[in-house]
């Protein structure tokens, strides 16, 4: 008899900014977890698709640019964003593709007021609507110059002093957080060693308290993010 063909594998699809970009961690566990990644780089000239049914949602990653820059695909990013919007699909925005879900839902995006940033690992806390939804780690890695307000109509689910809205949820199905859980070893290195001209910047942890507090910290925040995107994707059942 003729084998049968591979069921198919549901697709997310991967936002990436930058020719060396991974989805990382973010990747590996929606691999792991049944997905196949469909992976897109604007910057480079890859368009988005004009629908999201052929996808089981989105990730939108950060980048060293802003979401306010004039760039013609930030532009087209955001306007994007109006499609898992319209279709309800599941989408995750992280950094600065919540930054671009920000904007796009008529919030601001800008730097902190005294010009404090959050460049190493850095405590948060849940709100109680956080807490209902699951357990958070109590220190999340960062890497950004700029925060959002929270979009009128959002759900604010974890906070922290300098940057307050951290996470966030608006509607059923879109997600936005400001720190990265994404980062394997290999690329917090690599962060460390390209960024070290950031970490003179006020509020910024020098090199050696990124790598220490991955040591101590790392754990949490992966199991964290395990459970957080089976909340935004669930389980795949494959068709």
């Amino acid at each position: 008899m003729p084998s049968m063909p591979p069921a198919h594998r549901p697709k997310i699809l991967v936002v990436l900014h930058q020719e060396t970009s991974s989805p990382g961690r973010v990747g590996h566990l929606l691999l792991e977890s049944g997905f196949d990644l469909d992976i897109r780089r604007p910057p480079l000239g890859d368009p988005l698709p004009e629908t999201l049914a052929g996808h089981a949602g989105a990730v939108m990653f950060g980048g060293p640019m802003s979401a306010n820059d004039t760039d013609e695909f930030v532009r087209r990013e955001t306007e994007w964003l109006a499609v898992p919007l319209k279709e309800n699909r599941p989408f995750l925005g992280i950094c600065l593709g919540a930054q671009m879900l920000v904007n796009h839902l008529g919030g601001k995006v800008e730097g902190h007021g005294e010009g404090q940033v959050e460049i190493g690992w850095y405590p948060l806390r849940a709100t109680e609507e956080g807490r209902r939804m699951m357990h958070w780690p109590e220190m999340v890695y960062q890497f950004h110059r700029e925060g959002f307000s929270l979009p009128s109509g959002a759900k604010l689910l974890a906070t922290a002093e300098t940057y307050p809205n951290q996470a966030f949820r608006y509607g059923d199905n879109a997600w936005g957080i400001q720190f990265h859980a994404e980062l394997t070893r290999m690329m917090m290195h690599r962060w460390v060693v390209h960024g070290a001209h950031r970490f003179e910047l006020p509020g910024a942890q020098p090199g050696r308290d990124h790598l220490g507090g991955r040591l101590i910290w790392d754990m949490h925040l992966k199991r964290w993010l395990t459970e957080f995107l089976h909340t935004v994707f669930g389980r795949p059942e494959p068709r």
